[in-house]
């Protein structure tokens, strides 16, 4: 006997706040054997300081994934409006500890 998958649909639900977003122009990736830990922060042109906007915690399955996804999406952006040149800093990996 066939069993048949179940087609659930997944309501997400957004709050005013968080449908707001916050702007972040540095990602900090850190990881162990079981997580990684994406920090998104946002650095002021000229400052010696910066404060994490958003910190994100998931499975290395959901990492690749995301992954996936965000190269889909960017192929889809370059087609549409040409490639877009990577700026130094806008991403950081560090030693793999998780702070």
């Amino acid at each position: 006997m066939e069993e048949k998958k179940k087609t659930e649909k997944l309501e997400i639900q957004l709050d005013e706040e968080t449908a707001q977003g916050v702007y972040a122009n540095l990602v900090v990736v850190n990881h162990n054997e079981t997580e990684f830990v994406l920090d998104f922060i946002y650095v002021q042109p000229q400052g010696s300081r910066a404060k994490v906007r958003s910190r994100v915690i998931t499975s290395p399955a959901h990492l690749r994934g995301l992954i996936r996804a965000l190269e889909k999406n960017l192929s889809s952006y370059e087609e549409k409006f040409g490639p877009h040149k990577e700026h130094a800093s806008i991403a950081r990996e560090t030693d793999g500890q998780v702070h």
